[in-house]
């Protein structure tokens, strides 16, 4: 069973940058379609950022240009770049991975992904 530990949350003032990590264990890494959502305090979780096996990206609107999702086979790890950060992105942030034939309209659904890490938080000062 695929284990997902994010890393790399923190506190950071607006327009600062952060680099959040996922570490994968126990399945094939490369294997997997790979994503990161999002969940702010009495909002449900949203979708962030996906890339698949092939390395396929996909954002969402509120992040696109700001965000920048990869992965590195390599290391079992999965990154999402952050930068120009708003006050609007904090939330504890999740990764998580689907192991199924890749829908890209199916992506921004939580139901999409198989496994999911514990999270992490990061919080945007203004």
């Amino acid at each position: 069973q695929l284990q997902l530990v994010e890393s790399g949350g923190g506190l950071v003032q607006a327009g600062g940058s952060l680099r959040l990590s996922c570490a994968a264990s126990g399945g094939t890494f490369s294997s997997y379609n790979m994503g990161w959502f999002r969940q702010a305090p009495g909002r449900e979780r949203e979708f962030v950022a996906a890339i698949t096996r092939s390395g396929t990206t996909y954002y969402a609107d509120s992040v696109k240009g700001r965000f920048t999702i990869s992965r590195d086979s390599a290391k079992n790890t999965l990154y999402l770049q952050m930068n120009s950060l708003k006050p609007e992105d904090t939330a504890v942030y999740y990764c998580a991975a689907d192991r199924g034939p890749w829908r890209s309209d199916l992506r921004g659904l939580t139901t999409t992904y198989d496994y999911w890490g514990q999270g992490t938080q990061v919080t945007v000062s203004s």
